[in-house]
């Protein structure tokens, strides 16, 4: 046993590519979760949005587990690691806390200076990933350099989009708060990917922690919105008359959890440190969206198409650097350290988180219940409600962009999906 241990130890990781593909594929889709925000009329609070938003997360995050593996089996895994209850709850309140920080910044600043400022989260978990897990430890000079250019350039990257779509719109006369609530979100998303790989770390499905995570974001946004936007008056109760609007926004909180459960995956197979930075390549997804269907870039100048150009070829770049900076044998030897750390802390047995960080598990999917049937068919139903009410604002859009667009992501739902199945079962 010892023997097989050892033998596991040193070899390398085998499932680094798909990783990579989760990364991207999380890219693609958190790029496109902002696009239905964007047709969402303004007059509401940035907590009403926030709630709206996670409201529609929460349907999905219970969807696509039940769809994926049923509830029997999600259950079942949380039973078996309940330390990780508590993990899970605190990942989900820092997200929704920086979720509503990032909407206050938008409108302090604007999307263009906020994104690439708490688009620097992948470096504070790149910290967090060195200091507690022991990502990077063992890694040649090579491979750091890889990873640490590749970061640098996807946030300088994300830097030059933001300012591609700046004009001369005049100062915000909160411009100070604005880039403080971008830093406070960059700070909170970066220490949530901790919870997450505990979790991984653990042995845990990404499938089952993201079932915890949806309870304490949305538990968070319920104290949220009642102690800082009036409580039983908050601005949230008006947009439950507005259908037309609700549905932009939980098609956004939909679209982003099929990002997040990418990103999820990411961080299982990559670790912090290269999974985080890949998923981050969303602003430039974000930004051909902007660009194709919403015509932001129309009336830009030369030099501002320099830096969309410019920018566009350096994520691609640093991507790539990240992509191909697998971890050697000294590596995962060092991360399997810190398993057994977190193994011998509580009371877990190695040899089953070992073969779950190579998507291996002891548990298979259950047989469907009815209760997961229902679940499914009440979630779609309610989308079909609010989409029956929905309305298109009169802006300008390009609507064969939004075709391709589209099919790009559903091309890249259908190749993550399909890895991930053939691969690991979902594990």
């Amino acid at each position: 046993m010892a023997s097989s241990q050892n033998t596991a130890a040193a070899s390398a990781n085998p499932q680094h590519m798909l990783g990579v593909l989760c990364g991207l594929a999380a890219g693609a889709w958190l790029g496109a979760a902002e696009a239905p925000t964007k047709l969402v009329t303004a007059g509401f609070s940035p907590f009403a949005i926030s709630l709206c938003m996670v409201a529609g997360v929460f349907a999905a995050r219970w969807t696509f587990p039940t769809l994926m593996k049923g509830t029997g089996f999600v259950f079942s895994d949380i039973a078996s690691k309940p330390h990780l209850i508590l993990w899970g709850l605190l990942a989900g309140a820092l997200w929704a806390v920086a979720n509503t920080l990032t909407v206050f910044a938008i409108r302090d600043v604007g999307l263009a200076t906020a994104f690439p400022l708490w688009n620097t989260n992948s470096l504070v978990g790149l910290l967090w990933g060195w200091l507690l897990f022991r990502e990077m430890r063992g890694a040649g000079a090579r491979t750091i350099g890889k990873v640490v250019l590749g970061t640098l350039a996807i946030i300088a990257a994300a830097i030059m989009l933001g300012f591609s779509t700046l004009h001369d719109a005049g100062a915000s006369p909160h411009a100070a708060r604005g880039l403080a609530a971008a830093a406070g979100a960059s700070l909170m998303w970066g220490t949530m990917y901790v919870p997450y790989r505990k979790a991984y770390l653990s042995g845990m499905s990404p499938l089952s922690f993201v079932t915890i995570f949806t309870i304490g974001e949305l538990g968070t946004m319920l104290a949220l919105t009642w102690c800082f936007d009036g409580g039983p008056n908050s601005s949230a109760l008006q947009l439950l008359h507005h259908r037309e609007v609700l549905f932009w926004l939980f098609l956004g909180g939909f679209v982003w959890v099929i990002g997040d459960l990418f990103q999820q995956y990411a961080t299982k197979y990559l670790g912090i440190s290269r999974g985080i930075p890949l998923s981050n390549t969303n602003q430039l997804w974000g930004l051909a969206w902007g660009a194709l269907v919403f015509g932001e870039l129309a009336t830009a100048d030369s030099a501002h198409i320099g830096l969309v150009v410019g920018g566009s070829l350096l994520m691609i770049l640093g991507a790539l650097a990240i992509s191909t900076a697998a971890a050697g044998a000294a590596e995962m030897g060092s991360r399997d350290a810190a398993l057994r750390r977190e193994c011998d802390r509580y009371g877990l047995d190695y040899g089953d988180a070992l073969s779950a960080q190579h998507g291996g598990t002891a548990k298979q999917s259950g047989e469907r219940r009815w209760w997961d049937w229902a679940i499914v068919a009440a979630a779609v139903s309610l989308f079909v409600w609010l989409g029956a009410a929905a309305a298109v604002p009169p802006l300008a859009m390009q609507w064969e962009w939004v075709a391709v667009l589209c099919a790009l992501l559903l091309a890249t739902l259908a190749a993550g999906c399909w890895a991930l199945w053939t691969r690991t079962r979902f594990n």
